[in-house]
């Protein structure tokens, strides 16, 4: 199941669960699409993967399985 991680590696902005703006590589990691997409151009700077959107887990889903509050930042910036 995916953690749903609560922001981007790169910038640290908010990615809500419901974000439209979430892209992961197969591993979760996790941008924001303006990094992913300017800053990393499509691919993941951990494992070299795509960047695709990331799903929608619906409200009630939710609440069985929640979002993980663990931020993950990558301290040294971002690049692929």
């Amino acid at each position: 199941m995916l953690e749903i991680r609560p922001n981007c590696e790169c910038c640290d902005c908010d990615l809500p669960p419901d974000s439209l703006d979430a892209r992961i590589c197969t591993y979760e990691c996790t941008f924001c699409v303006d990094c992913a997409e300017h800053t990393l151009k499509g691919t993941c700077p951990n494992c070299g993967g795509n960047l695709v959107a990331r799903p929608i887990r619906p409200a009630a889903m939710l609440l069985k399985h929640p979002a993980s509050t663990k931020r993950i930042l990558k301290t040294a910036g971002c690049t692929t």
